[in-house]
């Protein structure tokens, strides 16, 4: 497999809108993938991009049954994707978004995989903030898990609320729960266990599978631990609450 001319054949594709192009579908394994996901982010970054983190997906049951996969994922943030509580967006200029709700982790001391532990994960978390994943769902993510992954995973902003920093050493953030509000109306609670038990646990994860590639989960990094619930549809007009204890609200809405 090429990973330069697959590189390039995603990028000029999304120039025109097209995502998932045709002659890629079910010939990327998940190794190709990830080579190419990071290829592209090398790209964007040696123009105007910024790098801010990472994403880790399906690390709940209720996604990993939703989307069909039995494992967790991974894909890269973008500074210009990041959004503070109370964000809008505009509804038409998404392809078909979703919304799922996550912990935003600040990695405070670099890990590098193979071998990072729980314990080593949880000592690295610098701060925790309640967030939103604002993701486009630009093709199956199912029927082509690979091609998914190659094109970041269905990754497009995050929306932030007020960090917390440093974290109470007693705090499980398996314990962390969120009550989820679309248009005022109480759609769903969950706790931070559906996430591997701990997000702690998706961090030592991350660190491990970046290290497969050689990247290190560097310090100043945040990292999106993965949803608690199953992943949302919006619509327009659509308004989003989610309400994380111990760390509080986020919001956004789509117009």
């Amino acid at each position: 497999m090429d990973v330069d001319e697959v590189i390039e054949s995603l990028l000029e594709h999304a120039r025109q809108g097209v995502y998932y192009p045709a002659q890629w579908r079910g010939r990327l394994t998940q190794a190709d993938a990830y080579r190419v996901q990071l290829g592209i982010l090398a790209r964007l970054v040696a123009g105007v991009e910024v790098h801010a983190g990472w994403k880790i997906g399906l690390t709940s049951r209720a996604m990993q049954i939703q989307q069909g996969v039995h494992e967790p994922v991974f894909g890269f943030l973008l500074a210009s994707g990041a959004r503070p509580s109370g964000a809008v967006f505009d509804w038409a200029e998404l392809v078909r978004p979703g919304f799922e709700n996550e912990l935003c982790l600040t990695v405070g001391t670099t890990l590098r995989g193979p071998g990072v532990t729980l314990a080593q994960a949880r000592a690295a978390i610098s701060a925790a903030a309640p967030a939103l994943e604002i993701v486009e769902r630009r093709g199956d993510f199912a029927a082509d898990l690979n091609l998914a992954l190659a094109d970041n995973a269905q990754q497009k902003a995050f929306v932030t609320g007020t960090p917390t920093s440093p974290l109470p050493p007693e705090l499980d953030l398996g314990t962390a729960t969120v009550e989820v509000f679309v248009n005022d109306v109480r759609v769903e609670h969950a706790t931070g266990a559906a996430v591997m038990g701990d997000a702690a646990a998706a961090l030592a994860w991350l660190a491990n599978k970046l290290g497969e590639f050689g990247w290190p989960l560097a310090a100043g990094m945040r990292v999106m631990s993965g949803s608690f619930t199953r992943q949302y549809a919006l619509n327009p007009g659509d308004r989003v609450e989610s309400r994380f204890a111990p760390f509080g609200p986020v919001r956004a809405s789509f117009r």
